[in-house]
């Protein structure tokens, strides 16, 4: 059975400008998909419209979101991608500021940029949300990063029950190791020890998850596919990898 055409179709990508956020708007503009693009780094941005987005600042997030959608010309696609985590030790090591910072991103950005984007769907809407497994098993030293996750899966279900009815359907994607920038930004810039992350394992692409995010979009329309985990071959966990050698 052929996938839904999105060709169109208009899209906001939160944390566009590298990984998976910036993947993911390419292939949706692959796709026929007019992407607005969001990210703190406006000028690393490589979509139709390139807008600054701060997730966490409340009149950053405003201003996006009304030129984006003025831009486009209304919104069929939010894609809460923007996340990151800070540091790797146990819990009683971390910092109250890095807490504040990765709760902000992961939870507070996400439901503000969710909050601004609904009023503007029509009659047509697919929310996808970019998780971790993180939020699903735990792992150790990753405490603040990993009840981030945890809550924001927590508000993808809260959410699906709130919107039973109206015409948006919602998608958790739940990656594992993706070989992208995110360490680098966990180890606050420590190359040796983000490149050590990726070592001995062959780790997913960036555009093997946004295939997995076109795959939830092209579905039949009355299909919502709640949830895609997707981990390397091997990877077991979040804290579990099998490196060679």
């Amino acid at each position: 059975m052929a996938g839904l055409d999105l060709t169109g179709k208009r899209a906001i990508v939160t944390g566009a400008s590298s990984g998976i956020g910036r993947a993911t708007a390419a292939a949706l503009a692959d796709a026929g998909v007019r992407v607005a693009g969001g990210a703190r780094r406006v000028g690393r941005l490589e979509s139709e419209i390139a807008l600054e987005l701060d997730v966490t600042a409340p009149a950053s997030s405003e201003r996006f979101v009304a030129k984006a959608v003025e831009q486009l010309g209304g919104l069929d696609i939010l894609v809460n991608n923007a996340g990151l985590a800070l540091g790797r030790a146990p819990f009683d090591e971390s910092s109250e500021e890095d807490e504040a910072t990765v709760f902000a991103v992961n939870v507070t950005g996400l439901v503000r940029m969710t909050r601004l984007c609904l009023p503007h769907f029509g009659d047509w809407g697919h929310i996808v949300n970019m998780g971790s497994v993180a939020g699903r098993q735990a792992y150790e030293s990753g405490a603040t990063y990993v009840s981030a996750k945890f809550a924001e899966r927590g508000f993808t279900y809260a959410l699906r029950e709130d919107l039973l009815g109206r015409p948006i359907r919602i998608t958790t994607v739940d990656p594992g190791l993706v070989e992208t920038d995110f360490s680098l930004v966990r180890f606050k810039g420590d190359e040796e020890k983000a490149s050590a992350v990726y070592r001995g394992v062959e780790a997913i692409q960036p555009d093997e998850i946004a295939d997995c995010i076109l795959f939830a979009l092209t579905r039949p329309w009355h299909v919502n596919v709640d949830e895609i985990v997707v981990k390397a071959r091997n990877q077991s966990s979040g804290g579990r990898i099998l490196r060679d050698g």
